[in-house]
């Protein structure tokens, strides 16, 4: 596939620090962004850590010589889900461990979101409330479920999206990186077409921005400028957060 892509990450107007990460890497297909939680700075320890476990264990769990696979390979797997599973069990594992070196860092966490685009397929690997989305044919989709409480509570009928996103409980996960010894990241598949765009974003920019105005952002620009204008409207509106946003453009498939 023939792939343009832009990623970029700001602290947005009311934080001194940015605990987001971001990884682009076009050669691999593979793209990341993950929102750490933590005091002490150890949120920005936690995703920086995710972003470079995925990037450091991809290539070779999706390389072809032989080898033992891993433990988490479940028969039936398709490879790269396969891969996405064990790189995500990894980074979770280095974040505990890294947490147990320092008792500020205890109970740091991040979200994870990453994409993997290759024969014309894409798979996705998320856990936390960052997001994945896709603009195909003028139509924005978000392409994972947040894993957060009023996620759950729109889920379930008892609150309303509008609702949600002004909801007490709406920076509540309830699912990340380096919180139980065993992560939960839902692992999916899905066909490319040509000109297909997705958007991975952590909760600094869906926060501020609704998905109606982030697909009118998305729609005839390019990654790069995309980028920059989704972060300009988050903190436009305030910019309560951190914004990352990583923009894929797919060119040929």
């Amino acid at each position: 596939m023939k792939i343009l892509s832009f990623g970029a990450t700001d602290p947005g107007k009311k934080r001194a620090n940015n605990e987001d990460a971001y990884l682009v890497n076009d050669g691999l297909g593979l793209y990341a962004v993950a929102d750490g939680v933590g005091g002490s700075e150890a949120g920005e320890v936690a995703s920086r850590i995710a972003v470079d476990t995925i990037a450091g264990a991809m290539p070779d769990l999706l390389g072809n010589r032989d080898r033992t696979p891993p433990s988490e390979v479940r028969s039936g797997d398709v490879p790269e889900l396969a891969a996405f599973r064990h790189a995500v069990l990894l980074a979770n594992r280095n974040i505990i461990e890294e947490a147990g070196k320092d008792a500020a860092r205890t109970g740091m966490g991040t979200t994870l979101t990453a994409l993997l685009l290759v024969r014309k397929r894409a798979f996705l690997a998320h856990i936390g409330d960052s997001r994945a989305y896709l603009l195909r044919a003028g139509t924005l989709e978000q392409l994972t479920n947040d894993h957060s409480v009023v996620a759950e509570q729109v889920r379930s009928g008892h609150l309303t999206p509008a609702q949600a996103r002004t909801g007490p409980y709406r920076h509540v996960i309830t699912r990340a990186l380096g919180i139980d010894e065993e992560a939960a990241p839902d692992l999916a598949e899905r066909s490319v077409l040509k000109n297909d765009t997705f958007l991975l974003c952590s909760d600094g920019l869906t926060e501020m921005v609704d998905d109606r105005e982030i697909g009118r952002l998305l729609s005839g620009a390019s990654p790069r400028d995309a980028v920059k204008k989704l972060i300009d409207a988050a903190n436009e509106r305030g910019g309560v957060d951190n914004i990352t946003a990583v923009v894929v453009k797919v060119l040929e498939t």
